[in-house]
């Protein structure tokens, strides 16, 4: 099947139902099929065809949903840019990715002449009218009446590129099929039926913002609202009047909630939940949208699977606080040792798993040891408690072993995270002569703290064993992040070992 047609059959069940509400206007779902087809013949009299890359830069609007399953429909990729990165890092994705065409709203097509002299073979296409060196995607008169449709399931529909925490980024090649199978472990997570509202504010160039809650939407033929990009305020006010009743958000974007002036006063009743996931979550911050009556349930996964391969379900979302959930109605999930042996329940194991939404590979990288035996290997620690729930506590590349013993940054983090002086913190470890690595808390001041060494020092007794208290702290005015808002701790070690 392919993917276009979820849109397609909801369209004739539904054609008078919105699809789509943007910036004041609604898209039903037979007007978003007729801009589907519209562009999937304008990409055919562009010479798109099964196989290639279109790339997508520009904020989030229904423009990136109708090129995504337009090209599925062709059996062609989408590449959505991340719009944070600076024009020499578009250039590079674009020239690996070897796209065909560029779509760009206006606000970034300023280095079109750049991307031209680097990339003659690229075809620049303005979504809101032509300019000089851009075509106008609008007025492309269609070259043949009919669009393509030859684009099956099992074809590659989309190329993400990872946000890069360690490093290089990669382009995640994920197909239709992926992509349903996604949808349907959505589907089970959130309980998503036809009558549900989904506000989507996070960036739709990433797996998160795209696929977590905004595709199955769609394919359960739900109604999305859709924000440009998050704002509290307009989060806010758009969930008094419009009444979604499913959103996702990010630490980020919840301690930017949590802080808004009109936090208290906004009536979120009718969100059933909110989803979260993309790093840890202090407990302190679950604990605030708990206590406002909002439901927050975890959920767990990457640019690679999908992403959803383990999640918290509602029921259990305030008995289980602070735990990622159980594996996704369709995954299997692993937790391994340094010699791939399965790991005993409670122990600290690498997360491996395997589902038909697992991405296919990384693009020209057919031999990345992320693969194994069928196996996605993460890179990521956590342990299972008793009843199955999963507990994610770091990266294995950001595990501490100090003295012999292995200290995990998300423990250290947390308790940071719940001190009201400390606006963000992250733990990473150095090497010592005599612990072999100690334990460094890097900690941004919110304004007007006077927190000390000491003061930091003191959040730690009582709350976790001495010998995972960090032996260190630094001060800073921020930490570096990539452009999904991680703290990149590769670029924290070098600047702190520059100290």
């Amino acid at each position: 099947m392919n993917l276009s047609r979820i849109v397609e059959r909801w369209a004739a069940f539904q054609p008078h139902k919105t699809a789509v509400h943007f910036r004041g206007s609604d898209l039903s779902y037979a007007q978003l099929w007729r801009r589907i087809d519209q562009a999937g013949i304008r990409l055919g009299g562009l010479g798109v065809g099964r196989g290639d890359r279109v790339a997508y830069l520009g904020y989030n609007s229904p423009d990136i949903l109708v090129l995504l399953f337009a090209l599925a429909r062709i059996g062609a990729m989408l590449v959505p840019l991340n719009f944070r990165l600076a024009a020499p890092e578009h250039q590079a994705i674009l020239a690996h990715s070897g796209a065909k065409c560029l779509l760009a709203e206006p606000d970034f097509c300023a280095h079109g002449d750049t991307l031209r002299a680097a990339l003659p073979g690229l075809m620049l296409l303005s979504l809101d009218g032509a300019r000089e060196g851009w075509r106008d995607w609008n007025a492309l008169q269609p070259a043949r009446p009919r669009a393509d449709s030859s684009g099956t399931d099992a074809d590659p529909v989309l190329m993400v590129y990872t946000s890069g925490t360690t490093g290089k980024p990669k382009g995640a090649v994920h197909t239709q099929s992926g992509l349903l199978w996604n949808a349907v472990n959505s589907t089970h997570y959130h309980d998503l039926t036809s009558a549900d509202h989904v506000l989507t504010v996070l960036p739709m160039f990433h797996v998160g913002g795209l696929c977590i809650q905004t595709l199955p939407a769609l394919h359960a033929g739900a109604t999305l609202t859709l924000h440009p990009r998050f704002d509290p305020g307009a989060w806010l006010a758009d969930v008094a009047s419009r009444r979604p009743t499913l959103t996702l958000l990010v630490p980020a974007v919840m301690r930017a909630l949590v802080d808004h002036p009109a936090w208290k006063q906004t009536d979120l009743a009718s969100l059933r939940m909110a989803a979260a996931g993309s790093s840890t979550i202090p407990d302190s911050l679950i604990a605030a949208f708990h206590e406002h009556g909002l439901t927050v349930t975890q959920i767990y996964g990457s640019t690679e699977t999908g992403p959803v391969s383990i999640y918290l379900r509602a029921e259990d979302a305030r008995r289980k606080a602070g735990s990622a959930g159980k594996a996704a109605v369709h995954a299997e999930v692993r937790l391994v040792d340094e010699n791939d042996r399965d790991v005993a329940q409670g122990k600290v194991g690498e997360i491996l798993v395997r589902a038909p939404n697992v991405m296919q590979g990384y693009w020209k990288d057919p031999d990345n040891p992320s693969f194994r035996d069928g196996w996605f290997r993460s890179g990521d620690l956590a342990f299972q408690d008793e009843e199955g729930y999963y507990f994610v506590v770091g990266r294995s590349k950001d595990m501490i072993i100090s003295g012999g013993e292995n200290i995990y940054p998300a423990e250290l983090e947390n308790v940071l995270a719940d001190c009201d002086q400390v606006a963000e913190a992250a733990v990473i470890g150095l090497e010592d002569a005599k612990w072999g690595e100690i334990a460094v808390a890097a900690v941004v001041r919110r304004p007007g703290s006077a927190l000390d060494a000491a003061g930091v020092m003191a959040l730690f007794e009582g709350r976790l064993a001495r010998y995972k208290h960090p032996r260190r702290v630094v001060f800073m005015d921020a930490l570096p992040k990539n452009v999904m808002g991680k703290v990149q701790k590769f670029e924290l070690r070098r600047a702190i070992a520059a100290l």
